[in-house]
Parts: C-alpha cells; sequence; structure tokens
C-alpha cells in the first residue's frame, strides 16, 4: 500500500513534449549544431537541461551547451507558442488521491523556475507536499531527488511509487529502492518502461488513478 504518490511532470502530468522538442530544434539552429529529429529531442526529457543537451550533442564544447541552454530558455519562456496542457483527467485525479489520505509530490527534470511558472498557470501547487527539480539535486536517474523527497515526507521508500513516462523516471525510482509505475502514454515506448521494471504500464492518466486506487494506496500519517 502507498502513502506518497510521487510523479513526474512533463510527459506524466503536462503534454508537453512537443513544445521542449520544438524549443530543443529551434536553439540547435540558433547554436548552429545539427538539429536532432524531434523524436531524438523527445527522447532526453525528463534529464536535467546540461545532461539533456550533453546527451543529444556528445560533440559540443561546454560553451556550446550552455549557449543552448540559454537559447532553449529563451524559446521555452518567451519565443516558442508551441501549446502545452494537463493531460485529460489530471486535476480530479490528483484530488481524488488527496482524498484517499495520499501524499503527492513532484520530481521533475524541470528546472525550479519552470515547475512555479507552471504551479502557477494552472494552480496546482496545493495538491503537492514538496516537489524536487533537477536544478536542485542530481538529475534523473540518480536517486537523490526521491532520497530528499522521503527524507521530507518521513515516509519509507516501499510506502512509496514513482509515477513516470521514462526509463529515467523508473531507473530513479529502482536506484532509490522503491516502486515504479509507468505512463505509457509520454516519450518512451511501453517495453521500455517495462524494461525498467514498471509494476505496470498504463495507457492514460485516469487509468493510473484507478490503479492507484484499486486497493493500493492508503492514508499517510494516520
Amino acid at each position: 500500500m502507498y502513502q506518497l504518490i510521487i510523479f513526474d511532470w512533463d510527459g506524466t502530468i503536462m503534454d508537453s513534449a512537443q513544445k521542449i522538442s520544438n524549443c530543443i530544434q529551434a536553439s540547435a539552429r540558433d547554436v548552429g549544431l545539427d538539429v536532432p529529429t524531434s523524436e531524438q529531442a523527445k527522447s532526453i526529457i525528463g534529464l536535467g537541461l546540461f545532461e539533456s543537451m550533453r546527451r543529444l550533442f556528445p560533440a559540443a564544447s561546454d560553451s556550446q551547451v550552455n549557449a543552448m541552454i540559454d537559447a532553449y530558455k529563451h524559446h521555452f519562456v518567451t519565443a516558442d507558442g508551441t501549446e502545452q496542457r494537463l493531460f485529460d483527467g489530471v486535476a480530479q485525479g490528483l484530488q481524488s488521491l488527496e482524498d484517499s489520505g495520499a501524499v503527492l509530490a513532484v520530481a521533475t527534470g524541470k528546472s525550479r523556475a519552470g515547475l512555479d511558472r507552471a504551479f502557477d498557470a494552472l494552480e496546482l501547487r496545493h495538491h503537492f507536499i514538496t516537489s524536487r527539480c533537477a536544478d536542485e539535486t542530481r538529475s534523473k536517474p540518480h536517486p537523490q531527488m526521491l532520497n530528499e523527497i522521503l527524507d521530507f515526507t518521513a515516509i519509507e521508500p516501499d510506502k512509496a511509487i514513482m509515477v513516470g513516462d521514462t526509463t529515467f523516471d523508473l531507473d530513479m525510482a529502482e536506484n532509490a529502492q522503491m516502486a515504479g509505475l509507468g505512463a505509457g502514454y509520454g516519450v518512451h515506448s511501453e517495453q521500455m518502461l517495462l524494461d525498467s521494471k514498471a509494476l505496470a504500464v498504463l495507457q492514460n492518466f485516469n487509468d493510473i488513478i484507478a490503479w492507484l486506487l484499486d486497493g493500493r494506496v492508503e492514508k499517510a500519517y494516520a
């Protein structure tokens, strides 16, 4: 039974993969690097920005990687108008989990500034007891952000589950000795998520909520 449910953000809570991909491609053009395909750009969603750019552009210099990061932030916040939205059922699903007595948290590759912008725009902050971002801890799949959430909540790993759409999320959960649940509607395939030891892979957010509430959640701090 899980008392703490930790969600990834991009690709799990927020349908933002296309915007992220577009911004990465635009940034590469700005800096003069080879433009990755949309599939390549989406494959690194979930990592911290530095780790993402280093993985996509292994031959780039540090100055080019830093220029890519600056360009990406500009496009994401200001220049790119690609729509991003919550996946269907998110607001109601989070409330249902709260009503069950579980506590919720976020572990994301977004920056703190980026997550705070999303929290404020979508009025979702109140659902989450805490959150950790890639610029505050080690990037996924290192377990530091999950370990810090566990420490903050004083909940044991076997009472917590990580929900995410990438192998980075599930490998991070494994590294923290925590269960992982796959969001099969995100950027990594169902088989990739199963190979990373997902307990199950669900194909929409409502199914994730139904799976959790099917006798798998109990009240925290009872």
